[in-house]
């Protein structure tokens, strides 16, 4: 057990990890998570599941919900929340090295990335880890934001679900690792949303684009058209931005 209450910065860190990745409604002493970062760090299951309601009191998307954690918190808290929202892709990385290091596993055993997958002629192998890391931080906090369900459809099959970017991965690389850049859709409307099919726009209402509809009118299916003009399903945590949507509603989506 630690010498004294104090949280240190890396322990603040694994906490905010393991805040983006569960749901807001799972943070209790005795969800499973919580419990095993409890033994990792040291500490008692309540202290870490405190630590997940104090990190929750800063949430904006809760904030919008009037859902708040614990009205107090600590110093730390503060600081490591700037540092994630001002540079996602480091310190998502900085994280995940440093749940492997107190862990005791190799960051790649971590997430179960195959020495095969790493090998890829031309790349520098760090950069490969660096990607395939950030790019599983970037899903199980979308999928955890959204409850682990479709945003559009409700379906909770975690193998049919997408954790997709609003501004493409290959445009804004600053916000690669930003949950507030994804979205939770099985994947055939995640399809959809990459292709410009379907998009959504800032009151975060669903609009299917004409060809798919006439398609659908056509060919006498529904796959897509009972959804358009609807709200998508809220995350309880880190709300799509708004000027991310703006980008996919204005250069991705097929108007016409």
């Amino acid at each position: 057990m630690p010498k004294n209450n104090d949280w240190t910065r890396k322990e603040h860190i694994l906490a905010f990890n393991l805040y983006c990745k569960i749901p807001f409604t799972k943070i209790n002493e005795n969800y499973p998570p919580i419990k095993e970062l409890a033994k990792i760090i040291g500490r008692t299951n309540g202290s870490v599941a405190m630590k997940m309601a104090n990190f929750a009191r800063l949430d904006p998307a809760l904030q919008a919900r009037n859902v708040s954690g614990l009205s107090r918190g600590a110093k730390g808290e503060v600081e490591v929340w700037n540092e994630f929202n001002t540079n996602w892709n480091n310190l998502a990385y900085e994280s995940e090295l440093i749940l492997a290091e107190y862990s005791g596993i190799p960051v790649e055993e971590h997430i179960n990335i195959v020495e095969e997958q790493i090998l890829v002629n031309g790349y520098d192998r760090e950069a490969i880890v660096r990607l395939r890391v950030n790019q599983d931080f970037f899903r199980k906090s979308v999928l955890g934001s959204y409850n682990y369900k479709c945003c559009i459809t409700g379906l909770a099959i975690p193998q049919l679900l997408v954790a997709g970017h609003i501004v493409p991965w290959a445009v804004d690389t600053e916000n690669r690792t930003n949950p507030s850049n994804g979205l939770c859709m099985n994947a055939l409307f995640d399809k959809a949303y990459d292709r410009g099919l379907i998009t959504i726009n800032t009151d975060y209402q669903i609009i299917i684009s004409e060809e798919i509809i006439d398609n659908e009118h056509k060919n006498g299916t529904t796959f897509f058209s009972p959804f358009h003009s609807k709200k998508i399903i809220p995350p309880q945590k880190f709300f799509p931005k708004k000027e991310f949507l703006e980008y996919h509603l204005n250069t991705i989506f097929k108007k016409g």
